[in-house]
């Protein structure tokens, strides 16, 4: 199994130096321009310290300090919104950096044509162009993206996807896409390029994984419409206040009016501070979060649409099953003695080198203590599997020994003069049905039995996909099997439901009829007849040791090459969209509380009756007001940390994943602004700040 890149810590030194100075280069209004709350915030700043400086130079009825203290944590909001996003895309822009070093200008070989033996010059690997077609030996470096159209060779790829162990990469097939900067440790490959110079998927990895260049999702600029829409409504009632207040004061002839600068705190407590200054953090930090997990999202959308999934279509073969049949039993015919079939069927496996003619082999040594024989020493000739002939074996001794598929080994055994019994046809159809694989062993003209080869189901994934049942998703397992031998291994998996003898139209029918219901479908696929359903599914996984086509018509690419990965990819995509439910919500809450603090503090004097509000029993409307102001910008900087990780993800259904979101951050959200205001008051009046 492949590595993952080593996550780093939260607050990685390098990371730390480089955000705070991307918190000050962060102030360009333009820059503001495109957050709207933070962007009100900034003005008030702005407009505050203005004030501040004024009343400095002519003293007023507001004191220059507290003017300027409330500019001072005003200033201190912006910076930590700005200081969040920075840390968010320090994390990828240090993975691009990463990234970067891989990456070299290389000599590459260019060949006249397609043919090992063409014609080659040496050329920079930068003046490659789509379609060249490049040799690379032992020791080179790949120079670009390609296809392999000639040739097999072993290649490192740890400085793309941090697995230590070489991969093979050879012409046809699913595995004939190869990365620029990966390296050819053995033999030779002719690769044809597949993409221009700075288009390669190098290239794309290094832009994506900056989170500067990161794309806004429909739910995300949803959110940012609300947050808008809410910080312009809030701005119109503070507008209206001014005036308001003049006239109250005097129609009631109490009373003072309220000041420039306690409406600009009103406001920014009022709009939605906390999520408009975490917002960007956590869609970044989601992206992350796959990258930690060596998947690279081809945009913000496509986690999200993970975080939505609600149908999961998964390969059987190295997904839900280890990918290797194994022999689990020897069944003898009639009138066969059980270690005479073991023996048999090893004699066969013997020069098998296939995982299941080397568990043959294991089964009849662990299982009747028959060692493992060398087919050379004895003087066997050793009969090859081919498509053609679906059997393998040994002449040996005089003997004919095959294994193989049912319908070949019979025709065998009647070609040798003998025929098939009603017991072993019965013993193949039970198999089949359980959902195994049935190989028959004949001597010459007599069938021995069956050996029942066992496509393993991987231990723990009947607990992950009852897992995602209760998070409301549905699992369909892809196979090529019949649909007998689908049947049982999705029974014994947990799945919902399968696809046997599976086609590229049938895996787009089936795509295509979920979505028509209105239900979001992940997928995963590594090859080019993959590639229709990687394009139509909503959340597509490609394979990199896969085909090109099938990365091109993915949203997302698994450096790994793992199939499991997918059910990985839609728990970060749902704890992507956890956490951002559960800020805001405590974001929303918790302006609630501070309407507490500060209505009272900026009208009481003109309505007495409003002291009643004052419930936290706050010293002063100054302290009150900066008390407000100062926990608005501190409960920005204690939940970095959790934007940055994300909610702890939870296997829960969608009410009791609501109902806990309310009671945790809801009621959290409306509680602690009422001990945090309160605490921040009593340290300014014993500090005689205010």
């Amino acid at each position: 199994m492949a590595t993952t890149h080593k996550a780093r810590p939260l607050f990685d030194p390098p990371i730390l130096r480089r955000a705070v100075i991307d918190a000050f280069t962060k102030l360009d209004p333009r820059r503001q321009l495109r957050n709207p709350v933070m962007f009100t915030v900034f003005v008030g700043s702005i407009l505050t310290t203005g004030l501040g400086i004024d009343a400095l130079i002519t003293p007023g009825a507001e004191s220059a300090a507290f003017i300027l203290g409330v500019s001072a944590w005003l200033w201190f909001t912006v910076l930590f919104a700005n200081f969040a996003e920075a840390m968010a895309e320090g994390r990828g822009k240090a993975q691009a950096d990463t990234l970067r070093a891989t990456r070299r200008d290389v000599q590459a070989k260019k060949l006249s044509k397609p043919e090992y033996n063409a014609t080659r010059s040496l050329v920079s690997a930068s003046t490659l162009r789509k379609d060249d077609v490049v040799l690379v030996e032992a020791g080179d470096m790949i120079p670009s993206d390609g296809e392999v159209v000639e040739g097999v060779a072993s290649v490192d790829e740890s400085a793309i996807t941090g697995e230590s162990a070489p991969v093979i990469r050879e012409s046809g097939g699913d595995r004939s896409s190869v990365t620029g900067g990966t390296r050819v440790l053995s033999d030779w490959i002719v690769v044809r390029v597949s993409a221009n110079p700075g288009e390669t998927f190098l290239d794309r990895m290094i832009g994506l994984v900056e989170g500067a260049k990161r794309q806004k999702t429909p739910n995300e600029i949803a959110l940012d419409i609300l947050l808008a829409a809410m910080t312009i409504i809030f701005l119109i009632v503070c507008a209206t206040l001014l005036p308001f207040s003049k006239y109250s004061v005097a129609a009631a002839g109490q009373g003072s009016p309220i000041t420039v600068t306690v409406l600009v705190a009103l406001l920014v407590c009022l709009i939605p501070t906390t999520i408009g200054g975490l917002l960007s953090a956590i869609g970044i930090a989601g992206m992350d979060r796959m990258i930690q997990a060596n998947v690279i999202a081809m945009s913000g959308r496509a986690v999200e649409a993970a975080g939505d999934v609600d149908v999961l279509l998964l390969d059987k073969t190295g997904t839900i099953t280890m990918g290797n049949r194994q022999a689990v039993e020897f069944i003898p015919a009639d009138g066969v003695d059980l270690p005479h079939l073991a023996d048999s069927a090893q004699l066969a496996s013997l020069a098998d080198e296939t995982p299941e003619g080397r568990s043959v082999v294991v089964l009849a040594k662990d299982r009747y203590g028959l060692r493992g024989r060398n087919v050379h020493d004895l003087g066997a000739t050793f009969i090859p599997f081919t498509a053609q002939t679906r059997l393998s074996g040994v002449d040996f001794d005089g003997r004919k020994i095959r294994k193989g598929a049912a319908q070949s080994v019979e025709q065998f055994v009647i070609g040798n003069g003998g025929s098939f019994s009603s017991d072993v046809h019965r013993h193949v159809d039970g198999i089949a049905r359980q959902g195994g694989t049935p190989l028959v062993v004949a001597d010459g003209a007599r069938a021995l039995g069956v050996i029942n080869l066992k496509d393993i189901v991987k231990g723990g994934i009947k607990e992950r996909f009852i897992e995602l049942r209760q998070m409301g998703i549905k699992t369909v397992m892809i196979t090529g099997d019949n649909p007998q031998t689908a049947a049982a291994i999705a029974a014994e998996a947990g799945v919902d439901d399968f696809l046997a003898e599976a086609t590229p139209e049938a895996k787009l029918k089936m795509i295509r009829d979920y979505q028509a219901g209105g239900r979001l479908v992940a997928m995963t696929g590594d090859g080019t007849n993959d590639s229709p359903a990687l394009a139509q599914a909503d959340v597509a996984v490609a394979m990199n040791s896969g085909t090109q086509a099938a990365k091109e018509a993915g949203n997302m690419v698994d450096l790994d090459s793992n199939p499991t990965k997918l059910i990985e990819i839609v728990e970060i995509g749902k704890q992507l969209l956890m956490t951002r439910g559960a800020l805001t919500t405590f974001s929303l809450a918790n302006d609630v509380a501070k309407y507490f603090a500060i209505i009272p503090a900026a009208f009481a004097t003109t309505y007495p009756v409003l002291n009643k509000l004052n419930v936290m029993g706050l010293a002063t409307p100054s302290s009150a007001i900066l008390s407000a102001v100062i926990f608005n910008a501190l409960i920005i900087v204690a939940l970095i940390p959790l934007a940055l990780r994300g909610v702890p993800y939870r296997a829960v259904g969608a009410a009791r994943l609501l109902r806990d979101n309310l009671l945790i951050y809801g009621v959290g959200g409306l509680v602690v602004p009422f001990f945090g205001i309160k605490l921040i008051d009593v340290l300014l009046v014993t500090l005689r700040i205010v």
